[in-house]
């Protein structure tokens, strides 16, 4: 059956959104939520790994809560790249950078708003009847240093951008074939870089921490975004899957087609 210009269209605005509204969400929340750092190991009921870095720093697998979620960043990127190429991965990119650094100076402004007398009094102690200052505990958690925010999105940038470029590398290589090795390949490299640029630029640029120790903290989250990068692989099949099911068999194929810069399906 043939498709008409006015449906394939439609299909391929409707994709975009869903995707781009799926990575907008967990990238934005997953920076908010990033302020958290929680115990791998506990999780897991194990005990600590207690890892000796450079015989000086001892390391657990602590973790920002916004890691969590930010392997589903990486799976929509690499689909986005699938059907929309280099430009839709580096427009959404570029939209939700605007859209975090939006979202911290919001943050920074209601941080400073003077709390009312009365949300500070019925908050006055905690459940075991300790004293609690609801107001400096709203400010703690939401309000992250100028140097974590700037390390943040240059990093964010930079691995989005990379990994467009590696995907876009492998597929002129594998053409449809071998999905996980374009989309897993691009992954490992550009959040290698990303692990060691936030923390380089928020911990060492604007902070007071060694090189031993942004090489040792980086290591533990490549670690883990390494491991779960690997382990989400199915889950990007599952992805492409039901996307091909949705535009169909000759719309999915003149869409990759297009966003690999091939000319033939236009």
């Amino acid at each position: 059956m043939e498709i008409s210009e006015k449906e394939y269209q439609s299909k391929k605005t409707n994709l975009f959104i869903i995707l781009a509204g799926i990575f907008l969400t967990n990238a934005i929340l997953a920076e908010i939520i990033g302020v958290k750092i929680f115990s791998g190991e506990e999780t897991l009921g194990l005990a600590p790994a207690n890892w000796t870095f450079f015989g000086t720093y001892i390391l657990d697998f602590n973790l920002t809560a916004g890691a969590v979620i930010w392997p589903v960043v990486f799976i929509t990127t690499d689909i986005i790249n699938e059907y929309f190429g280099k430009k839709g991965v580096r427009k959404i990119s570029f939209i939700t950078a605007g859209l975090i650094a939006y979202v911290f100076i919001v943050i920074s402004l209601v941080t400073k708003l003077p709390p009312a007398t009365f949300w500070l009094d019925v908050n006055e102690v905690d459940n075991n009847g300790n004293p609690f200052n609801i107001d400096y505990a709203f400010n703690t958690i939401f309000r992250q240093g100028l140097g974590i925010i700037i390390g943040s999105l240059i990093a964010f940038l930079i691995g989005q951008l990379l990994d467009v470029y590696i995907f876009q590398k492998l597929r002129s290589i594998t053409g449809s074939k071998m999905i996980w090795l374009r989309a897993t390949g691009s992954t490992l490299v550009s959040q290698f870089i990303d692990s060691f640029v936030v923390l380089g630029i928020a911990f060492y640029v604007f902070g007071n921490w060694s090189i031993e120790q942004i090489i040792a903290v980086g290591i533990i989250n490549y670690i883990y975004k390494f491991s779960v990068a690997i382990a989400l692989t199915p889950l990007l099949y599952v992805g492409h899957g039901l996307i091909d099911r949705y535009l169909g068999k000759s719309m999915a194929a003149r869409i990759t087609a297009e966003a690999s810069g091939d000319k033939s399906f236009t």
